[in-house]
């Protein structure tokens, strides 16, 4: 296991009590659950980053040879369409 390293954050007040007192109601320490709550928001941060990437090639590549093939798209929306009778 890499060597764990300290950051120091100062929170306003309200916040300290609140994250208190969800350390105290969960039975858990505040560091446990402010770096459960930075490795949340770090994988939000990948997977928006992800979509966003995607969305971006998805746009460079409609119209191209790499877009979706016109005869797997009919069929697609053909049975799409029969599922809904």
């Amino acid at each position: 296991m890499a060597a764990l390293r300290n950051f120091h954050v100062p929170l306003p007040p309200n916040v300290y009590d609140q994250l208190r007192q969800e350390a105290e109601r969960t039975n858990q320490t505040a560091t446990s659950i402010v770096r459960q709550a930075i490795e949340y928001w770090l994988k939000q941060q990948k997977k928006a980053e992800e979509r966003r990437q995607l969305a971006e090639y998805v746009e460079a590549m409609a119209g191209t040879t790499y877009d979706l093939d016109p005869d797997l798209e009919a069929a697609g929306i053909e049975f799409m369409l029969s599922q809904g009778e």
